[in-house]
């Protein structure tokens, strides 16, 4: 396994960029460290898919470097990288047995057949492949298939890292929930360094120990799923990691007050650095306390998902969203409040502290 270093990485698809929007990846740089498990996540289009072919070989950056373990691997192929890549659709040998399907990359580096047989057989065991072993791949699932792209991974003990590109995006919901469980479990044991990309927030909070958010061609944050849920660095980390995603608002601020229409918000401190620009104040759902006191709202909808219900209503002329508890009543004349642990600040939609 290898720590995998992005020097200001750029990368732009045209000839001759001139600014910004002329590169699909603006510029990362960051460190994925030696045996962490990462998600990339992001919308279609923001980046995520053209890192992941830099980092693995099959892209070279317009600017910056790459190194592994301080290594300078910017211009070396895949294969010089020991990169293992799982593709969204498994890249597999259909006329090949599962087993003859993972032996393939350790024969094809010369690997003695004894050895070759030991990592097979261990491969076939942790995949839960082991009872298919003899059977052609053209037969099987998807999520079969998605196995052993899985295994051919796995069983080589040299990769520097396993990249993984939307690769449960062809199975089923239930299978994606045990093929998840398994790669976490897989890491845990093995410790590979796991790259995996993906749109769907759920993959990215239940797999990864941190999580890579990307946005129009840049990182805009990383952290832990705690981290992104309770204080999310940009309005965008915000709308897209939850459901629903957070309250924005814009907001008049003066001390430690922010002002909403006719409302007054109380913050949790006063800003410590100036907020020039658009302020909005951010909070999620969760934190909005609907009850017969506060400030008035107007209930348009009630969604009622089981665990809890998603009420929804106007604010002060905007759209707002509150979760409450699957047996909570919704008063007859609503109202709200903020939970103060539950508020963000945010200038130019990235987060602002705010001081005690």
């Amino acid at each position: 396994m290898a720590r995998i270093d992005c020097n200001h990485i750029r990368h732009a698809y045209g000839p001759h960029p001139k600014s910004d929007k002329d590169y699909a990846l603006k510029e990362v740089h960051h460190a994925f460290e030696d045996g962490g498990a990462y998600a990339l996540l992001g919308p279609s289009g923001c980046g995520k898919t053209t890192l992941l072919n830099i980092i693995s070989g099959l892209l070279y950056p317009s600017h910056g470097e790459l190194l592994f373990d301080g290594k300078d691997v910017t211009n070396l192929s895949t294969q010089e990288r020991n990169i293992a890549q799982v593709f969204q659709f498994p890249v597999i040998y259909d006329t090949m047995t599962v087993y003859d399907n993972l032996a393939f990359p350790l024969r094809n580096r010369g690997v003695p057949e004894p050895d070759v047989d030991r990592k097979v057989r261990e491969t076939l065991e942790m995949t839960g492949l082991a009872d298919m072993a003899k059977k052609k791949a053209r037969g099987l699932t998807a999520d079969q298939k998605q196995k052993i792209s899985l295994g051919r991974g796995l069983v080589r003990s040299d990769v520097n890292a396993i990249l993984f590109d939307e690769p449960l995006t062809v199975i089923d919901p239930h299978m994606k929930w045990v093929l998840r469980s398994q790669l976490k479990q897989l890491h845990r044991r093995f410790g590979f360094t796991m790259v995996y990309v993906t749109h769907d927030q759920t993959e990215a909070l239940t797999f990864a120990e941190n999580v890579v958010v990307m946005y129009e061609g840049e990182i805009v944050q990383i952290g832990s799923p705690a981290e992104l849920f309770e204080r999310p660095k940009h309005t965008f980390v915000g709308y897209f990691i939850g459901s629903p995603g957070m309250n924005v608002m814009p907001v008049a601020v003066e001390g430690r007050n922010a002002r909403l229409g006719s409302q007054t918000i109380e913050l949790p401190g006063a800003p410590k650095a100036g907020t020039a620009g658009a302020i909005e104040l951010g909070i999620r759902p969760e934190y909005v306390r609907l009850g017969a006191s506060g400030m008035p709202v107007s209930i348009r909808k009630v969604e009622d998902i089981g665990r809890h219900k998603v009420v929804r209503a106007s604010f002060e002329g905007r759209d707002i969203a509150a979760i409450v508890g699957e047996d909570e009543d919704i008063p007859a004349d609503p109202k709200i409040a903020f939970d103060p642990a539950g508020i963000n600040l945010y200038a130019d939609s990235w987060r602002v502290e705010m001081g005690g």
